[in-house]
């Protein structure tokens, strides 16, 4: 048998659930986790772009050190050619995300302004 103050308590509950979707002017809930994970893409794509400049310059250091039989020299240079390289993909992409992300605060203070 139910107890009347569980169904107090549960009409209580709705009630208040009710208020608080008032509150928030009906507009829903954003999902932290969308966020999240675009956030952890961007720094995935960041280390990948790194990696991958490091990687091109080694490979291309290594054939022409090979090719010319200097094994450290041609090396070391392209590996720091990489690096740069990737550091410098790195910083566009930093840009880029930068850039969307003060047009979608643009956006969303003109619909404030707008009274939307």
């Amino acid at each position: 048998m139910s107890d009347p103050d569980d169904f107090d308590r549960e009409s209580r509950l709705r009630a208040l659930e009710e208020r608080i979707e008032k509150a928030k002017g009906g507009e829903p809930v954003k999902d932290h986790s969308e966020e999240h994970y675009s956030q952890a893409q961007l720094a995935w794509r960041m280390v990948i772009e790194l990696v991958a400049g490091l990687g091109i310059g080694f490979g291309i250091g290594y054939g022409l050190d090979t090719a010319f039989g200097t094994m450290p020299i041609f090396l070391v240079l392209f590996i720091f050619f990489g690096l740069a390289a990737g550091v410098n993909t790195m910083m566009r992409s930093a840009k880029e995300v930068q850039k969307q992300q003060l047009a979608r605060e643009a956006g969303t203070q003109e619909d404030e302004t707008r009274g939307d």
